[in-house]
């Protein structure tokens, strides 16, 4: 069972819709006990970092997650994924779960690209990693956003470029992270999912 975290800031259905098309049990919650018997987490996200870490904490589940991490896999998605790095620049600085080590900055690309970074963009795989598996190099993934995470290349299991290298995939230990939305990026998006499923 995975457990789709619901704090108010997340593009929940789309995840939840992506998981039942590839027959993966899972519920929408954000109830304590819910997210303690899943097997895995998804911390989705969409918006501004501030607002979901404050929705986050006020929901009282910045603690069960930190808590559940060091026995299960969780894997954030688009603002989730930068959640899980331990602080943000956006409007202001703000303190993230840190459970990845790195900081969340705005996207400087060079030859005077567009932020923020919307549509198709192909991963560049860096370091080996079990989302992974079944995704070949150069496979395209979808990307909605203007901040990016700034953290060790070992941490990054797979970039993307755009005017700079945007890390696309990162992970430590059981924790992962996709910049892009793996719900919305056709089988590679759907092959991920599934490989986060049978770890």
């Amino acid at each position: 069972m995975i457990a789709i975290i619901d704090y108010g800031a997340g593009n929940l259905f789309s995840v939840q819709n992506a998981l039942n098309f590839l027959g993966i049990e899972n519920i929408i919650t954000k109830d304590k006990a819910d997210i303690e018997k899943a097997d895995k987490l998804i911390l989705p996200g969409v918006g501004a970092f501030p607002d979901a870490m404050r929705m986050l904490s006020d929901a009282g589940l910045v603690g069960v997650i930190k808590e559940q991490v060091k026995t299960k896999p969780l894997m954030g998605i688009c603002l989730g994924m930068q959640m899980l790095f331990e602080k943000s620049y956006e409007f202001g600085e703000t303190e993230g779960l840190g459970l990845i080590p790195g900081t969340v900055e705005l996207m400087k690309p060079e030859n005077d690209l567009l932020i923020p970074h919307i549509g198709w963009n192909a991963l560049e795989k860096n370091e080996e990693c079990p989302l992974l598996q079944n995704v070949e190099e150069g496979d395209y993934v979808y990307f909605v956003h203007s901040f990016a995470a700034v953290t060790d290349s070992k941490n990054v299991a797979a970039y993307c470029d755009y005017g700079m290298k945007v890390p696309g995939l990162v992970a430590k230990g059981n924790v992962y992270g996709c910049q892009f939305h793996p719900e919305k990026s056709g089988k590679t998006g759907l092959d991920i999912l599934k490989n986060f499923a049978m770890l």
